[in-house]
């Protein structure tokens, strides 16, 4: 059975009651306890830091040189919070309805509920750490809007929040390293978990410039490592973005939930070639003061700025008018891809769609510009002059980032965008302390199920990386520590430890002995060639059971006819790429027959088969309101456990955006 530990009382209640019972160790019993935390993006940095603030002994692991280069550092656009600053009619209730709505309804309350609540201390913590947000003309922080909300609650420092939200935790991080509380293991890549007697004891970690495998204890053990976009070997996640440490959670029991519902943005530069290996994403900000639109005229390839007004359609707009061009990432997605797919898309491979800033330079900020100066009857290009001096100080970097990409000025022409695998909504299943099924193992930010359902609405993963690792973690685990104080620490020669390095090498020794002839980049490619076209943004019975049988058989030849050059014990970033394509081999069946056995569309998860006859996504309630979390059974088998979900604040009602 599966226990989610959801505290009793009423939704607005039940996190304040779960700080006010659950168990504490005291300053001095914490110096006893020791905590492992792997990955150090911002769900991972922020706990360690806080960890290490409380008085744990911490150990961190990234497989970078440094904590700053986590992934985290790409997000562009902003993190949500409900301040209200903007006094449009955000709350902490609206913010939570917003986002189990956005997620269409797969969500738990519970988790959500806590998340927007915890959200306005967020935005307090890394003002205090210096994070350079943007601010208005009063002083105070300013906002702009995201998609799936109609009030302005995105906090922002120009495109670049990610990497600024990053600094403020890696700060945190490294003033626990210099007092001695966090011990840092950079360039060290987690292959395996330690599992004693029930509980998550440990992890075997190989060092990736020797090659030598490591054994480290730890009385939890806290996984923070991402997302898997990347089995889709075309995304915007950086290149080493990997599956790895959560899936070696799961073959050793940890349940995985959820494992089809994953993001597609629609803001990312179109594909070019076969040449490329990785996509770039276009912030969801963008869309804020951005139109997007397409041809009216099938097959159109008069440039941009030569189609007049009228032979312009602003789908977005035209099919949804109350959000317009701020539906949810899998609307603005889906109608993307049934505009190119029906002959009015664009560019030379016309699979794009034009993103517009021409209206707002003109019209919005031109014009508010020219007021501001006392320029009375302004022309034109005076207009976009001045429209493009306050947008080139909210977007700049966006902008100069798509001119170095494309070679265009999109302060002149459109942007060309085309939706691409951004995000995982699926993860490891925890309960409502952040745990996993194995006692003392959780499962932090994107690596975790919880709190998105089946769409993540735009700026939300930069809050809940933080929410968990800053202001939920440090309570729930005292929970589970509370209990583990007289445990001694483990010696790392105990035979679990034996064991489950000795599987890490052997799997590492069989990698290299195969010796075949194709490449570890052409095997990541074929996989991510067979989802995107059978598990992508549109999925079907057929495709999906085609897709399992040739992951399956890819599977055998990856194992037969692999080549790794170099050696073990030596800096061997092909070896490294080894292990994680393997394990995204092994997902990718997974994610196809979670997709397979859920017969209906929600989110980012649309089944061909079910949607409305307007063609919008068409969820089963009655028979699929629940999170599906796997538990492997022996290769190419599954067995599905459900947790119920239960709406007792909202009702769950066809999604509407128009």
């Amino acid at each position: 059975m599966l226990d989610s530990k959801i505290p009793a009382g009423s939704l607005e209640k039940k996190w304040t009651d779960y700080k006010g019972h659950c168990k504490l160790v005291n300053p001095a019993n914490k110096r006893k306890l020791e905590i492992i935390v792997v990955g150090t993006g911002l769900a991972g940095a922020s706990a360690a830091a806080s960890l290490g603030e409380l008085g744990y002994k911490v150990k961190a692991f990234c497989f970078q040189d440094s904590p700053r280069r986590a992934h985290s550092i790409a997000a562009q656009g902003g993190i949500n919070a409900a301040k209200n600053y903007q006094n449009d009619g955000d709350s902490v209730y609206r913010l939570f309805y917003d986002t189990i709505k956005g997620g269409d309804y797969r969500s738990r309350e519970a988790n959500v509920h806590r998340l927007a609540e915890v959200s306005v201390n967020i935005i307090d913590q890394c003002v205090a750490q210096g994070v350079p947000f943007a601010r208005e003309y009063g002083g105070l922080l300013n906002n702009r809007s995201f998609g799936g909300t109609q009030v302005k609650r995105t906090f922002y420092a120009a495109g670049q929040t990610g990497q600024q939200l990053l600094i403020g935790a890696y700060q945190a991080l490294e003033r626990q390293v210099a007092l001695g509380n966090v011990k840092m293991y950079s360039r060290h890549e987690m292959l395996e978990v330690v599992v004693i007697d029930g509980k998550a004891r440990g992890i075997i970690a190989r060092d990736l410039i020797n090659g030598n495998l490591e054994r480290h204890f730890g009385h939890a053990v806290l996984l923070c490592t991402g997302g898997y976009g990347n089995v889709f070997y075309l995304s915007t996640n950086a290149m080493g973005c990997n599956v790895t440490a959560a899936w070696k959670a799961h073959k050793n029991g940890a349940y995985f939930a959820n494992p089809c519902f994953t993001q597609i943005h629609p803001t990312c530069i179109p594909v070019t070639g076969d040449h490329q290996s990785k996509l770039t994403l276009m912030s969801e900000s963008l869309r804020n003061d951005g139109r997007i639109w397409v041809p009216k005229k099938q097959n159109d390839t008069r440039k941009a700025n030569d189609i007049p007004e009228e032979e312009r359609d602003y789908f977005l707009e035209r099919r949804y008018p109350a959000f317009g061009n701020l539906v949810p990432r899998d609307v603005a997605s889906r109608a993307a891809k049934e505009r190119c797919d029906a002959g009015y898309g664009v560019g030379t491979t016309r699979q794009a769609v034009f993103l517009d800033f021409r209206f707002n330079l003109i019209n919005k900020y031109g014009r508010a510009e020219a007021s501001k100066q006392g320029i009375a009857d302004p022309d034109e290009g005076t207009l976009i002059a001045l429209g493009k001096e306050v947008v080139k100080e909210e977007y700049g970097n966006l902008f100069d980032m798509y001119e170095k990409i494309t070679g265009e000025n999109p302060y002149e022409v459109p942007m060309r965008i085309y939706p691409a695998v951004h995000y995982t909504m699926g993860g490891l299943w925890v309960d409502y302390e952040l745990m996993t099924n194995i006692p003392g193992l959780y499962s932090l930010g994107e690596a975790n199920f919880s709190d998105h359902g089946a769409n993540r609405l735009g700026a939300s993963a930069l809050m809940q990386g933080l929410a968990d690792g800053y202001f939920v973690i440090p309570y729930t685990i005292g929970n589970y520590l509370a209990d583990e104080i007289a445990v001694k620490p483990i010696l790392t020669s105990h035979e679990a430890f034996e064991t489950a390095e000795k599987k890490v090498n052997e799997r590492i020794s069989t990698l290299m002995n195969i010796k075949g002839s194709q490449t570890v980049e052409s095997f990541h490619k074929r996989l991510g060639k067979i989802m995107w076209e059978k598990c992508g943004m549109a999925r079907n019975a057929q495709g999906l059971q085609e897709a399992i049988k040739e992951i399956q058989q890819l599977k055998k030849e990856f194992w037969s006819d692999l080549r790794i050059p170099g050696g073990t014990n030596e800096i061997n970033p092909e070896l490294d790429k080894a292990g994680r394509v393997a394990d995204f081999i092994e997902l990718g069946e997974l994610m196809c027959i979670d997709a397979l056995q859920r017969n209906e569309s929600c989110g980012g998860h649309f089944r061909e088969e079910y949607q409305t006859p307007d063609g919008e996504a068409q969820r089963r309630d009655d028979q699929f309101m629940y999170v599906s979390a796997w538990e492997l059974k022996g290769e190419h088998q599954w067995e599905l456990h459900k947790e119920e979900l239960k709406y007792e604040e909202v009702k769950p009602t066809q999604r509407s955006y128009k």
